[in-house]
């Protein structure tokens, strides 16, 4: 509930400061005073966008502030988001603040804490809702009339919505994972046949690691197999002589006789005898080299079938490499990750076979959460009828004849489950039934929007309802009417009302008028509650325009008393209302 609110700078609005309670509050003023200014920094609570024309001075700042009180259900409401704001509420009172600057570039606080505009949109339309002739026009509209058989429905319906939407939600994200792997498998398959031949093509050579160089090694000593074996033979030659026989002159001989010569002194001096033993480790790594070069030469004999085999095969690595990457070890890295993407895209297969199968399960969970949801609504729209019709009685519609229907189409699923929601109004007796959203006037569309808000105040959606010139295009008896059924709504719920309308505005808990002044070339309204004489004298101005008539005043008196047998639960049927 709205305790408090204070604008400063908007519009004809220098600073005013507006004290709300619970119960009915009306505002009422001269057309040009300000009364939709007060609106209009509600509005901007809300969320509203910042204009700079909405500015008193141009260029000076314009400040909105409200004091809210805010329930334990819906602080539970609010919770998550006034954490992640980390804004707290003290003694259930929430601060609200909204500053424009001249630029139009605006500021929120909750509570002394900055948070974005956006924010401000969030946590009012928990606490506030308005409504005014664009919401009388939304009526019209097929989803508004849907929402209005929900909100009547209550928990039921409520529940029956919360449960078919998680079901639908699963389903369409199912839907879409299924479509994207579908339209991304058949591109992946057709890029899977490529990857195929290119593995069967590498299992076929089936190249090693490593193979690649050690064939181009072998293929340099089969190239060069002559010149190997002359230089093996050479190189012996010189070691050992030919053949199995040491030639005396060789490397071999001479070594063996010089180690001779030493080990003859070897006793004498330790040093010439370390010397001797080193000459003998050389003898025998020559002699082993020797032995080998002759193991080189034997074996060094060149294969023609060999060589070709060899080069056949090179050629085929080089064919691979030359496809799939420059060396043996990228061939068989592509040939892994191909591997990979192929093994990914019988994974997806399979995949859609899975998700095919848990879309048709949710499509037909869906369909039964649709039939429970439409059941729910059709119980609530005939009751809701029902309610309307007898509110719209009392409004000078006595004859009215209102039907809601409900289509439902289960092949026909949308978010709100799979039902269209039209109300009928037949307003008199030989009028043609006509949906509201084509046939209805703008009189009749007032006291409809009334109808149903005071046939839904247990279902309020929020504590706080604000109403915009409702009465428009209505007077007389209706007016009178109009009031009664706002002073029943706001017993549960705090309503403020913007009126022209004494008959309305009589049945206030509290009533507020907005005053222009002048000083000099500046002028500005104020607010001020009004009571007893005051509160008769603003009536008489509503009611005629005329100060100080006292059939104005008798008028207002009646109007008053009316009002207030209503208040205490014994106004008569059928009142007539000053006129």
């Amino acid at each position: 509930m709205i305790e408090q609110l204070r604008i400063q700078g908007i519009g004809v609005i220098a600073d005013a400061q507006v004290d709300l309670g619970p119960g009915l509050t009306v505002i009422t003023g001269e057309t040009g005073a300000g009364k939709t200014m007060i609106l209009s920094g509600i509005e901007l609570l809300r969320g509203a966008r910042a204009e700079s024309g909405q500015l008193r001075e141009s260029g000076e700042q314009a400040e909105v502030d409200a004091v809210v009180t805010v329930d334990q259900e819906r602080q539970q409401l609010l919770g998550d988001l006034l954490e992640d704001l980390g804004v707290h509420i003290e003694d259930d009172a929430l601060i609200a603040r909204r500053t424009v600057s001249g630029n139009g570039r605006s500021r929120a606080h909750l509570s002394g804490r900055p948070v974005p505009v956006s924010a401000l949109t969030q946590v009012w339309s928990v606490l506030v809702s308005v409504h005014g002739q664009a919401d009388q026009a939304r009526l019209r509209q097929a989803a508004a009339q849907r929402d209005l058989v929900d909100r009547f429905g209550g928990v039921r319906v409520r529940e029956a919505l919360t449960a078919y939407q998680a079901v639908w939600q699963e389903w369409k994200d199912v839907e879409q994972e299924l479509s994207q792997l579908r339209a991304s498998l058949s591109e992946s398959e057709r890029t899977s046949i490529l990857l195929r031949l290119g593995i069967a093509e590498i299992d076929e050579v089936a190249p090693e690691r490593g193979e690649d160089d050690a064939l181009n090694a072998e293929a340099a000593v089969l190239e060069h197999a002559g010149g190997l074996r002359d230089a093996a033979v050479s190189a012996r030659s010189l070691l050992s002589g030919q053949g199995e026989d040491v030639d005396t002159s060789s490397v071999i001989s001479m070594i063996s006789r010089a180690g001779e010569h030493l080990a003859s002194m070897a006793d004498v001096d330790d040093r010439l005898r370390e010397l001797g033993v080193r000459l003998s480790h050389a003898a025998t790594e020559i002699a082993d080299i020797d032995a080998e070069l002759g193991d080189y030469r034997r074996n060094l004999d060149a294969d023609p079938a060999r060589q070709a085999w060899v080069e056949e095969r090179r050629s085929r690595l080089k064919a691979l490499c030359k496809s799939y990457g420059a060396t043996v070890e990228d061939v068989l890295q592509w040939r892994a990750e191909a591997e990979a993407r192929v093994n990914s895209v019988d994974g997806g297969s399979q995949r859609v076979e899975e998700l095919a199968g848990r879309e048709e399960l949710l499509a037909e969970q869906a369909r039964e959460a649709a039939d429970v949801l439409s059941q729910c609504r059709r119980d609530a729209a005939a009751d809701m009828a029902g309610r309307v019709e007898s509110e719209l009685h009392d409004l000078a519609m006595p004859q009215a004849r209102i039907h809601v229907e409900v289509s439902t189409d289960v092949d026909d699923l949308h978010p709100h489950g799979a039902d269209d929601v039209r109300i009928v109004l037949a307003p008199h007796p030989g009028a043609d039934s006509r949906p509201i959203g084509k046939g209805a006037s703008g009189g009749e569309l007032s006291r409809l929007a009334l109808a149903f808000e005071v046939a839904l105040a247990d279902n309020a959606p929020t504590p706080t309802m604000i109403f915009d010139e409702v009465d428009a295009g209505v007077g007389g008896a209706v007016a009178v009417e109009v009031g009664r059924r706002l002073a029943r709504l706001a017993a549960s719920t705090q309503v403020v009302v913007v009126t022209h309308l004494p008959q309305v505005a009589a049945f206030a808990d509290h009533h507020l008028v907005v005053e222009k002044g002048s000083n000099g070339a500046v002028t500005a309204a104020s607010v001020r509650g009004v009571d007893g004489d005051e509160r008769v004298a603003e009536l008489v101005r509503m009611l005629s325009g005329l100060e100080g008539s006292s059939t104005g005043a008798a008028h207002a008196q009646e109007l008053l008393e009316v009002a207030k047998r209503e208040r205490e639960g014994a106004a008569p049927r059928g009142v007539a209302a000053p006129t």
